[in-house]
């Protein structure tokens, strides 16, 4: 018995756009090697004055404010936060909301870590590492704030006090970098909120 091949299916013909031609078949090239990564350019002199001025005037104001208030321990954070926004006014982690937001959701979490487990060092630990959450979920990041939960949650201060004069401190440093940013021709803030 012999088999005889079935018949060839036809497709209709139908209207088609142009297909274009495969491209002509070309040597591979090498791929292109990633840059090396490399420190900062040198900042311009001019620009160090002006963030070291900066820093430097924030922080005299922080400890005088801090000083007259009962609540030294506040600079540790804010300095941090003040060297952010006077060397890197550009980074997300120096813009308003960050370091306002930041701040506060921070010293919230702090607190509500008080309540549930109480001043100490566990808490401290608990504190600082949830914070960065709150922080990332809000996307208000700013890693010094993280700080400022640990020192809630070992420290236990007044709620309202220690709240409002973080807020205080924040439009503080804000406003100084608004001054420096003016003083250096940089751009600060890029965004507010």
């Amino acid at each position: 018995m012999t088999t005889t091949p079935a018949p060839e299916a036809t497709v209709p013909a139908t209207p088609s756009a142009p297909v274009a031609p495969a491209p002509a078949a070309t040597p591979s090239a090498p791929a292109p090697v990633a840059a090396r990564p490399r420190p900062p350019a040198r900042p311009r002199p001019l620009a160090v004055l002006a963030a070291t001025a900066a820093s430097t005037a924030a922080l005299l104001l922080l400890v005088a404010l801090g000083t007259v208030l009962h609540h030294p321990l506040l600079v540790p954070p804010l300095a941090a936060s003040m060297a952010l926004v006077a060397a890197s006014p550009e980074l997300p982690l120096s813009q308003p909301r960050s370091l306002v937001g930041g701040q506060l959701l921070s010293a919230l979490t702090g607190f509500a870590v008080l309540a549930v487990a109480g001043p100490g060092l566990w808490s401290a630990a608990v504190a600082g590492g949830l914070a960065l959450g709150v922080m990332m979920l809000a996307r208000t990041p700013h890693s010094p704030a993280a700080a400022t939960a640990v020192i809630v949650a070992l420290q236990d201060p007044p709620f309202l006090a220690f709240t409002a004069l973080l807020l205080l401190a924040c439009l503080l440093l804000v406003a100084v970098g608004l001054a420096a940013a003016r003083a250096t021709r940089r751009a600060y803030p890029t965004y507010w909120f």
